[in-house]
């Protein structure tokens, strides 16, 4: 460890950001031409090249917290805060999917037929594989999370456990979606439905694919004893990035997968002919007050004062919760 006179961390002059940079640029670019050119070797050698200037840089990062000490307290409290600021860039990242989303699902131009979906296209039934899929990566939010716990305690034998069950079902999940990806009726290039819901659910496995390999390094960080229970902001940047990962396909589903297929089961009664648009704006309607329903419920179970005094009040909420999810029975 080098001795300093102050908290802060000096960074030595590197050329792997600038290389990173280049590569990403390059990448973006072989990526248009791939498009255009259907060639494929430019992308294969921009990526290799943005692969190892990563890994290199990465490689310094970890040697300056590992065997330099030049990670303070200070300098890991600057390291949470940029992590939290790339998780807010990709907050807004996927908001740009949802605003399209939305703007097309509520005022379906000519071009759609009025319709969302659009006529001849099947949604897919979030009751099979996409339920299986929030299982999948539900838990494996709850196994990442007690491995955060176990480092904590100091708790080795259970961290390697969790995290491998974690990469397993990161990998399992991406496989999931690989095979419904096989099995849609329809393509990125059926409509607006198909190019939104290919873009969203096609990013975020591209993130559950970088947030496994993130917990993978993590892991083989732990490994050769690289963590401590007072020094793992890698691992917990890792953890941060897979809950987000879960948070954003927990509106993945909501939306694109159960919102839409509700609207399928609604057109085959309706058609969203004229005789069916006013009810079209009562199950819009039901739709708005299941939601609001369900956040009362959720407020009452939280903040009450007295949960048992008030449990005809809880069991009228869910009551009114649950009957607002079935208006057409």
């Amino acid at each position: 460890m080098i001795n300093q006179h102050h908290p802060f961390h000096i960074v030595y002059p590197s050329p792997w950001p600038l290389l990173v940079r280049l590569s990403t640029i390059s990448l973006l670019v072989s990526t248009t031409y791939f498009i255009h050119r259907k060639n494929r070797s430019l992308i294969l050698w921009r990526t290799l090249s943005l692969c190892f200037s990563c890994t290199q840089w990465w490689r310094d990062v970890s040697r300056e917290r590992t065997f330099q000490g030049f990670h303070t307290n200070l300098v890991i409290n600057g390291l949470r805060w940029g992590i939290i600021l790339f998780i807010t860039s990709e907050v807004l990242f996927f908001f740009s999917f949802f605003w399209s989303f939305f703007h097309n699902r509520l005022r379906p131009n000519l071009e759609l037929g009025l319709l969302w979906p659009p006529l001849g296209i099947q949604a897919i039934n979030p009751y099979q594989v996409p339920l299986l899929n929030t299982t999948v990566l539900l838990s494996s939010g709850i196994t990442v999370t007690l491995s955060h716990h176990a480092i904590i305690k100091k708790n080795l034998t259970i961290i390697n456990v969790r995290l491998i069950i974690t990469l397993i079902l990161g990998f399992y999940f991406r496989g999931l979606q690989g095979w419904e990806y096989w099995e849609a009726s329809y393509n990125f290039r059926d409509s607006s439905f198909g190019s939104t819901f290919f873009l969203a659910t096609g990013f975020h496995g591209l993130h559950v694919i970088v947030g496994t390999l993130f917990l993978f390094f993590s892991w083989c960080r732990f490994k050769i004893a690289s963590f401590s229970a007072s020094h793992h902001i890698g691992l917990e940047a890792a953890i941060w990035y897979w809950h987000f990962v879960d948070v954003v396909w927990l509106f993945l589903y909501r939306f694109l997968y159960w919102w839409s297929y509700l609207n399928i089961s609604i057109s085959s009664i309706s058609n969203f002919q004229l005789g069916g648009s006013f009810e079209y704006l009562i199950v819009q309607y039901y739709h708005v007050q299941s939601c609001c329903n369900f956040f009362c419920y959720v407020n009452n179970i939280l903040y009450l004062k007295n949960p048992f005094k008030n449990k005809n009040r809880k069991i009228k909420s869910i009551r009114m919760w649950v009957r607002s999810l079935t208006p057409y029975t």
